[in-house]
């Protein structure tokens, strides 16, 4: 790994919004009091406007419909040529580009050179796009699915490889960190990537249970400082100011409001930091050196397996 190019990756993260769109149905579907000329329609016409709108437009969210979209179960070529891999490719493009909120169905009309309404024969909603979006993402990841423990020689190395994998990942796609939800989207690539990352840990004295546990705490922490990364560059695009632009700007303030006395420990552990660092955190730093006392706490736990099996 050679952590100093990826100080160079550019992220430019942003947050999906809900659409208007969706808005109104959920003001609608939820007990919220309609406009005045809602009422003026009625309560029934009310509710078969929804309908037809929700069934138009942007169908409620069917778990069961995007795990078939995501395995293209029962999908059918179109007269036209446009597909799901279509859309998702060019929704893809379309977020690495320009981020997130950037990625519409308008936009990726447009960019496929189709009416806009015919993508939801395909993908009907954005949670489902979103869905698509990641696992097809996630296809990228590994060349094999043998890959990470083919790649190495122990479990630590694999998990290293398992970890800048995933970091590298958040670079070259930083919408993933916005665009996942509490479920991971269970399509092909999900699954592949589990499988593959599993297999470094498979054997080493861990319990299934473990196994899951250890990498599930890897991949959180890859994303978490990922995310921080996007936050700094983020702030400092805003900003328009360097790390050291903002240290020189702030530090005759901090200078008088900064009891040594009564701050005594962050004083000088701030200190030693900052001149280290070259700015208040390094997400880097933090990624790399959090990965390892992983590995050092993964180790503990499976010499306190092997020394109980002993006993």
């Amino acid at each position: 790994m050679n952590p100093h190019v990826l100080r160079h990756w550019n992220l430019n993260p942003a947050r999906l919004p809900i659409p208007p769109l969706a808005r109104v149905l959920d003001k609608r579907t939820t007990g919220a009091t309609p406009p005045m000329h809602a009422r003026a329609l009625g309560e029934a016409a009310v509710r078969r406007t929804v309908r037809h709108v929700v069934s138009k437009k942007e169908p409620r969210f069917d778990p069961a419909r995007t795990l078939g979209l995501l395995w293209r179960v029962d999908e059918k070529p179109s007269r036209t040529g446009l597909s799901v891999d279509a859309i998702v490719t060019a929704a893809i493009a379309i977020a690495d580009s320009d981020g997130l909120d950037a990625v519409s169905m308008r936009r990726i009309a447009d960019r496929l050179g189709v009416g806009a309404m015919s993508l939801y024969t395909h993908v009907p909603g954005r949670e489902d796009l979103a869905d698509l979006m990641i696992d097809a993402a996630l296809g990228s990841l590994y060349s094999t699915i043998d890959e990470p423990v083919s790649s190495v020689t122990d479990w630590r190395d694999g998990i290293r490889f398992v970890a800048e994998r995933n970091w590298i990942l958040y670079q070259r796609h930083p919408w993933i960190l916005d665009a996942q939800g509490a479920r991971a989207p269970l399509g092909p690539h999900t699954n592949d990537k589990y499988e593959a990352e599993l297999a470094v840990l498979d054997g080493v004295g861990l319990t299934d249970i473990e196994m899951d546990s250890v990498l599930t705490l890897v991949l959180t922490h890859v994303a978490g400082t990922a995310r921080a990364l996007a936050r700094f560059d983020k702030v400092r695009e805003e900003s328009g100011m360097t790390d050291a632009q903002w240290w020189e700007a702030t530090a005759p303030v901090l200078e008088r409001v900064m009891d040594v006395d009564r701050y005594p420990l962050s004083s000088r552990v701030g200190t030693a930091a900052s001149l280290s660092y070259g700015a208040a955190s390094d997400p880097l730093h933090e990624y790399v050196f959090g990965v390892e006392r992983i590995l050092d706490g993964v180790a503990a736990l499976i010499d306190r397996g092997h020394t109980g099996s002993e006993n």
